[in-house]
């Protein structure tokens, strides 16, 4: 009995035929109800199976990521929406769609709408900039499909993805991302998001397609618990949502196989090559070259950081307070150049200043000054904090400073720009006792995404850093855990008043037998 043709053979004989002999062949298997789209063996199959409620499929390129997502949206789901960061990069999506099928008929360019076979619905949309979400708040669809995930910003992909519903019953829904390691640190919430499989320093790490459940607490933090069942917080169950990791690459995509992609891949520079051809999320990303902290700084000063049980005395805290929405109120405890965990609340628990001084003023050790925000709700907590005579800074980000860097070289532009470049200059690995922050992913992803310039004020330079409404556009939300941190590098922190120290009963035993000898030789 002959052996069956594996798929790569059977592959190798559809590409030998005629052009006719091909088209026959489809009809015979589009009159044989085969279906327009089938997944390849092995990731892929495992990808468009796989019982996740949020799916990350990828890692290296080429391993059909796209198609999948293509494929989900021809063959199980009813009403689609792929989303690309720009509405340019949607066009190979459109070219690999009328490949597939074999035409563009029931396609809409200016809508962005295919009608598929099946009456099936796909959207094509796009969010370029980070408030773009919005253009589709309320519109629902059975499956949220994302290309090149790395390209979005959190929020949006935390935002587009509250609108994943049907009236279907019968139809899954679904929330798919397809896409290769972050090359810029705004990305690297994606290996937050999926730390179970991305992050190597993950204290329970997953396999490849093993699910882990998710649920957001009171915080507004996403939590891990041990499986599917509902969750009782803030009075009510709560669903958690299962995800999953499934790596691909070049070698598992057979119309690839033979096209010598993977020798492009190959010859890629680093950290590039190992990015694309192995989907390794850990090779360094080359920091753009206005980039205020370096990346390997931040992670320097994460990695020589301790937990402490005797801290010491308290020095400062930054205080970064939110009114509410999805910003969270945030406070950065520093002692001397060691900074304990910090300290992060949901914007509605702090939205006027007496809830917000509620909030920082346990936090507070050793008589220490807290430097506050002092923009918006910021002004209305330290109004309160001033009122229960506490040492307050006021840190006004616009304010000018009088400072120069360490080299005496170029000025500041603002507060913003100084308090931020001397956590840097603390930062260095140079620095004799440089500065130990807490491992905060979100921190890092913070400080990494501060852009600075070199302008002109007067007749002198001076270093201006990016504002946080444009930190806020490229992350995606408030970098406030950054913020905090910065805020105790602002020059002229004053310090606490020490107390008088009351005299021991030896200490007043010892001046009485004093005087009494003196009186004596007297």
């Amino acid at each position: 009995m002959s052996k069956a043709p594996s798929t790569a053979e059977m592959l190798e004989m559809v590409k030998a035929m005629p052009a006719d002999l091909k088209r026959e062949l489809d009809k015979l298997l589009l009159a044989d109800g085969a279906p327009i789209w089938v997944p390849q063996d092995g990731p892929q199959l495992s990808a468009y199976n796989s019982p996740a409620d949020i799916v990350f499929y990828g890692g290296s390129a080429g391993g059909g990521k796209t198609d999948l997502l293509l494929g989900l949206s021809l063959t199980s789901q009813e009403h689609s929406i792929i989303f690309r960061r720009e509405a340019v990069q949607l066009v190979g999506i459109e070219e690999r769609m009328a490949k597939i099928i074999g035409t563009r008929k029931g396609y809409n360019s200016q809508d962005g709408v295919w009608r598929l076979p099946g009456k099936r619905i796909l959207e094509l949309g796009s969010v370029k900039d980070a408030g773009d979400w919005i253009k589709y708040q309320g519109r629902p669809h059975d499956a949220k499909l994302f290309d090149e995930i790395c390209h979005f910003t959190e929020m949006q992909f935390r935002t587009l993805i509250g609108w994943l519903r049907t009236d279907n019953p019968k139809v899954r829904q679904r929330v798919v991302c397809a896409g290769n390691p972050p090359t810029e640190p705004e990305g690297e919430w994606v290996k937050r998001f999926w730390a179970p499989w991305l992050d190597p320093n993950h204290g329970n790490p997953a396999k490849p397609g093993e699910l882990r459940w998710y649920f957001t607490n009171e915080k507004g933090e996403d939590q891990e618990t041990d499986g599917p069942e509902p969750v009782m917080m803030g009075g009510e169950l709560v669903k958690p949502q299962s995800r999953t990791f499934i790596p691909s690459s070049v070698d598992d995509n057979l119309f690839l196989a033979a096209t010598g992609y993977k020798a492009k891949l190959q010859a890629l520079p680093e950290p590039l090559r190992s990015q694309m051809l192995r989907g390794d999320f850990n090779a360094g990303a080359a920091d753009p070259a206005w980039q205020l902290i370096p990346t390997e700084w931040v992670k320097a000063a994460q990695a020589r950081w301790k937990p402490r049980d005797a801290k010491g005395q308290m020095t400062a805290l930054g205080f970064d307070p939110a009114r509410g929405g999805i910003d969270k109120s945030s406070a950065a405890p520093r002692y001397g150049n060691w900074f304990d965990h910090l300290v992060t609340v949901p914007g509605i628990v702090t939205n006027d200043g007496p809830k917000a001084a509620g909030f920082v003023v346990p936090l507070v050790r050793n008589g220490a000054c807290i430097c506050v925000d002092g923009i918006g709700i910021g002004s209305s907590a330290l109004d309160f904090l001033v009122g229960l005579n506490l040492l307050v800074l006021s840190v006004v980000g616009s304010n000018s400073s009088e400072l120069m860097d360490k080299a005496g070289q170029l000025r500041f532009r603002n507060k913003r720009a100084e308090m931020y470049w001397r956590m840097r200059e603390a930062l260095d690995p140079l620095n004799p006792d440089p500065v130990a922050l807490p491992p905060d992913p979100e921190l890092a992803a913070d400080l990494c995404a501060v852009r600075y310039k070199v302008v002109t004020m007067g007749q002198k330079a001076a270093i201006q850093v990016r504002s946080k409404d444009e930190i806020r556009e490229a992350l995606g939300r408030s970098p406030d855990k950054g913020d905090c941190v910065a805020m105790t590098f602002v020059s002229n922190i004053p310090t606490p008043k020490q107390a008088k120290k009351e005299r021991s009963w030896r200490d007043r035993l010892g001046i009485s037998q004093r005087k009494r000898g003196s009186a004596q030789a007297a």
